[in-house]
């Protein structure tokens, strides 16, 4: 969806609610939302990008702007860091991370961004990465719970279902 369409659902909404006590939304917490694409090519590699401020391969994808819905965000970060306007698909996996360093603790989403052809042309951005990677999973250079998250990314690829994880975890009964 388009942001400018949730325009008459903002109608319905009415007025934007008051503070009966001004300040307290002020001090409640704030999450960092991100949004990543699982892409891969027809052998089952999946596409890395190589931050420069990170020592880890990551997903293509970032942080979701204020008032930007996580699927817009993830199709813009992707087309900014790899210069594909990839039409994102379905939701496989939220998960939560911990803040660690100086990152905020984050909800996470991952989205199907489909199988491309080998050798599709990319263009890493310059200012957030040093290159991109095709790898199979199982000898990327990732965090531990990217390496999880992205096992429950491939597993809903397979079935079908969403899965719900902390920490890159699937949460019992999902």
């Amino acid at each position: 969806m388009e942001p400018e369409m949730f325009s008459d659902d903002f109608a319905l909404e009415g007025e934007p609610e008051r503070e009966f006590h001004p300040g307290i939304a002020g001090r409640m917490a704030h999450k960092t939302v991100a949004s990543g694409a699982l892409i891969r090519d027809p052998d089952g590699r999946i596409l890395f990008v190589v931050p420069n401020y990170k020592p880890y391969l990551d997903l293509p994808g970032g942080i979701v702007e204020t008032g930007e819905p996580p699927s817009l965000g993830c199709r813009r970060e992707v087309r900014e860091e790899v210069g594909l306007d990839l039409p994102i698909h379905r939701l496989l996996v939220v998960d939560w991370t911990p803040g660690r360093g100086p990152w905020s603790d984050q909800v996470q989403f991952v989205f199907d961004g489909g199988v491309i052809p080998a050798g599709t042309p990319l263009r890493p951005q310059d200012d957030e990465l040093t290159g991109v990677r095709w790898e199979y999973l199982e000898s990327a250079d990732v965090r531990p719970s990217l390496r999880r998250r992205l096992e429950l990314a491939m597993r809903a690829v397979e079935t079908g279902a969403t899965l719900h994880a902390e920490f890159g975890h699937l949460l019992s009964g999902a």
